[in-house]
């Protein structure tokens, strides 16, 4: 990564935070944020289990955060569970200690418990929902207070944007992931709220849908050949890493509460769930048998494996 001479970077005098960025999609995701000349905090809690297991450790946040002063940016490192209250409000604070304040939050971090619904234990399911859909919320809990606070100080709309890590799991289902399904789920929930929530203080936040080769999904991404010859491959992280760059920059202020799937130089913009059908009653309630005669024939003629939402955006080849 190299900083350009350029005084006209598109996010110089802001500072971010990812987390999760240790490795994989927030280091990409954290080393772009510079390159565009944001001044970083680099969190990761730094377990060497993609499950969560192992020791923490502060190496993957400081490699990261070095890598990017190496390269003459501005970084420094946060070793923290985002999934634990307090310490995602420290994290906050160490921006605004650090730079002066904070203008971007990156969420980003996650691990993988995976198994099928009747399978799953209970620490599975609570684990998972924990630090994605709970660490997302500690964090951008502490930064809207922040940016509130400081719009109603100004008596002005302030710069603030969130960009949160959905899945396509989510999207599309995915049958041995129930808990990784049902989090990422609730983080748009949480995205569209909190995008409706804040946008009178200036704040915008978006959720991507990211397919990459990381750590945590090299079990699903194992059939898939990786190009040969020194080309990109892909499932590189860093095909994702410019759409999070822009929805943190001031481009993309008009862009909020927007889900996004993003992968191998494709992005696509997902549209609100639609009513694919309707049914009134030819009386003054529906009864059983009358649903029985209305909806049976209508999903009978569906293919068995649809869902709600697309499966693929876009296909990709197995190696």
């Amino acid at each position: 990564m190299s900083r350009s001479p350029s005084p006209a970077l598109p996010l110089d005098g802001l500072s971010a935070i990812v987390t999760g960025a240790g490795r994989g999609l927030g280091r990409a995701e954290a080393l772009e944020l510079a390159r565009l000349g944001a001044s970083v905090v680099v969190n990761d809690y730094g377990q060497p289990g993609r499950d969560g297991s192992g020791e923490a450790s502060a190496a993957p946040a400081e490699e990261v955060a070095a890598e990017i002063r190496a390269a003459g940016g501005r970084a420094v490192a946060h070793l923290g569970d985002v999934s634990d209250h307090e310490r995602a409000g420290a994290l906050v604070q160490l921006a605004v200690d650090t730079y002066g304040k904070l203008d971007i939050l990156v969420n980003n971090a996650g691990i993988l418990r995976d198994r099928m619904v009747f399978s799953m234990t209970e620490d599975e399911w609570d684990s998972v929902i924990r630090v994605h859909l709970k660490g997302h919320f500690n964090t951008t809990r502490f930064a809207a207070a922040y940016w509130r606070a400081r719009s109603k100080a100004a008596g002005a709309p302030v710069y603030g944007r969130i960009v949160n890590t959905s899945s396509e799991a989510y999207l599309a289902g995915s049958a041995g992931q129930p808990n990784y399904a049902a989090a990422k789920g609730g983080i748009v929930g949480l995205t569209t709220s909190t995008a409706l929530a804040l946008a009178k203080y200036g704040v915008t936040a978006n959720a991507i849908c990211p397919r990459a080769r990381t750590r945590m999904t090299e079990d699903v991404f194992a059939g898939f050949a990786e190009p040969a010859g020194g080309e990109l491959d892909a499932l590189a992280p860093e095909h994702v890493s410019p759409l999070v760059g822009y929805l943190a920059s001031p481009a993309a202020g008009k862009v909020n509460g927007q889900l996004f799937v993003v992968h191998g130089g494709m992005v696509a913009v997902m549209e609100r769930p639609k009513v694919a059908a309707k049914f009134d009653t030819a009386k003054e309630a529906f009864s059983y048998e009358e649903l029985t005669e209305r909806l049976s024939p209508y999903f009978e003629g569906r293919p068995a494996n649809e869902t709600f939402g697309a499966a693929e955006v876009l296909g990709l080849k197995r190696g």
